[in-house]
């Protein structure tokens, strides 16, 4: 807007657009709730965007692997209705984002984990998979784990808010994250030039982080509204290292198994909670 006029101090309004209820300007509870537990050692509240699916990716690739204790309980959190800012969740993360998990398997003292980067290197940890085999490859794979983190908020926040979720168009702010999410991709298209995966040679945490959000735009699955489409805006053809990544990473069942994990469907597609690998079998194909 041309008009607008830069006040000496800022002041909260509602800024209207798709996701304006779920945003305000300060921290904590707002009613109290007390989350659910369920049988198994990992409870995961979450939600099927970019950053829960990078969580429930891995834990169905531990549970591919074996590895029986990351079973997990995974509890739908509808951030339009401000689950979020409920108090059991605003215990796990004080910061009312999702994901939030908590570890249980010493029940007499849980292991509180927010921040999905965080949950991805504690459960890499934890089970001692996706993390590399000696110090220089743990190393790369975290550059690229946290890069995700420090370059997703340009995308995330950035494009996909101003492309597809404000409630009304403009140039410069498109044009600025537009620059920088193609910017991102030129960056992950040149590594993934010399590498099969993000990391190296093997499939780790890093892929697992960033395919959420950049495979799966390069795919045509992300930020897409009636009139536009965000992976042909910004010629995501055109990466084709990306591309070949991309579908590479989405023919895994862990991955695909893990995406239908925290969302809802109405042609129940998806599975809202996941209490056993049996869930699977209840969805509608």
């Amino acid at each position: 807007m041309t008009d607008y006029t830069l006040p000496k101090v800022w002041q909260h309004t509602a800024s209207g657009g798709k996701f304006a209820s779920i945003n305000r300007p300060t921290a904590g509870a707002t009613h109290d709730k007390v989350l659910p537990i369920g049988q198994h050692p990992i409870q995961l509240y979450s939600l099927g965007t970019p950053n829960g699916i990078k969580v429930t990716i891995l834990l169905e690739e531990l549970l591919a692997l074996g590895h029986q204790g990351a079973e997990y309980d995974a509890w739908f959190i509808d951030i339009g209705q401000g689950d979020q800012f409920g108090s059991g969740f605003v215990e796990l993360n004080p910061n009312s984002k999702i994901p939030a998990l908590c570890d249980r398997t010493t029940a007499a003292k849980p292991v509180r984990v927010f921040e999905s980067g965080t949950m991805l290197l504690y459960l890499a940890e934890k089970f001692q998979c996706f993390l590399g085999e000696n110090p220089t490859e743990r190393t790369e794979i975290l550059n690229w784990l946290f890069w995700q983190m420090g370059s997703a908020p340009f995308l995330g926040g950035g494009f996909g808010h101003f492309f597809a979720y404000a409630p009304e168009k403009y140039e410069y702010p498109i044009n600025r994250y537009a620059m920088e999410a193609k910017r991102q991709l030129d960056v992950l298209d040149r590594q993934l030039s010399q590498h099969e995966f993000v990391a190296g040679s093997d499939y780790s945490i890093a892929d697992m982080a960033i395919w959420p959000w950049y495979g799966v735009l390069a795919l045509g699955e992300l930020y897409n509204t009636d009139e536009h489409k965000a992976a042909e805006f910004l010629d995501t053809q055109s990466y084709q290292h990306v591309q070949r990544w991309a579908q590479q990473v989405s023919k895994r069942p862990a991955v695909q198994r893990g995406r239908l994990v925290n969302r809802k469907s109405d042609d129940h597609s998806t599975l809202p909670e996941r209490h056993s690998a049996a869930d699977f079998e209840r969805i509608v194909r």
